[in-house]
């Protein structure tokens, strides 16, 4: 008995001492407490769960469509951000945003079009502080995107649709307690 409770207290620690969250480069889940399969993150290629740039596009709770920037940069997320994607930068605007650090602000159609459908991206904070490794590949990134944002898909009751031309009574062929109708052959 002393013997398991050894080997489950020393699994137990072994658990807790792995990372929490595993920023790893490429895209996937996002693997933030909570988050699960509502939002695809892609990180960059040298990223650790201690230094890492990642992006990552979110199913948000209103169903609408969100991309957050997620670093471990210490003046963290929010700000003015130049984002280059296939070497064509446009800058959009970052607000301090759960559970990522920041989430993009106005019309950023264009960063979600050249995230699913580019090759490379690039994040730079417009103050011009130092970023970890910040080349993020975009390769899988359109699966995994859609797959994301499948949640957002309007969930709406189906209800059978009823035929004018049937009505109740004739979608019984048997009478009650009596023989068939004589078929023609």
């Amino acid at each position: 008995m002393g013997r398991h409770r050894a080997t489950i207290l020393i699994l137990g620690a072994a658990l807790l001492a792995l990372p929490a969250h595993a920023q790893q480069p490429g895209w996937s889940y996002s693997p933030l407490p909570g988050e699960g399969d509502r939002a695809a993150m892609g990180c960059g290629l040298k990223s650790t769960p201690e230094l890492y740039t990642c992006v990552a596009v979110r199913c948000e709770d209103d169903f609408s469509t969100g991309v957050h920037i997620h670093t471990s940069r210490p003046q963290g997320s929010a700000g003015r951000w130049a984002i280059t994607v296939d070497k064509e930068t446009r800058s959009f605007d970052a607000e301090a945003a759960e559970p990522y650090g920041a989430r993009l602000i106005g019309d950023f159609s264009w960063v979600l079009h050249n995230l699913q459908h580019g090759a490379v991206a690039y994040l730079e904070p417009e103050d011009g502080s130092p970023m970890p490794d910040n080349h993020i590949a975009l390769d899988g990134s359109l699966y995994a995107i859609n797959r994301a944002l499948a949640y957002c898909a309007p969930r709406v009751p189906v209800e059978p649709i009823a035929d004018p031309d049937v009505s109740p009574s004739h979608t019984n062929l048997e009478k009650p307690n009596g023989p068939s109708p004589a078929r023609t052959q």
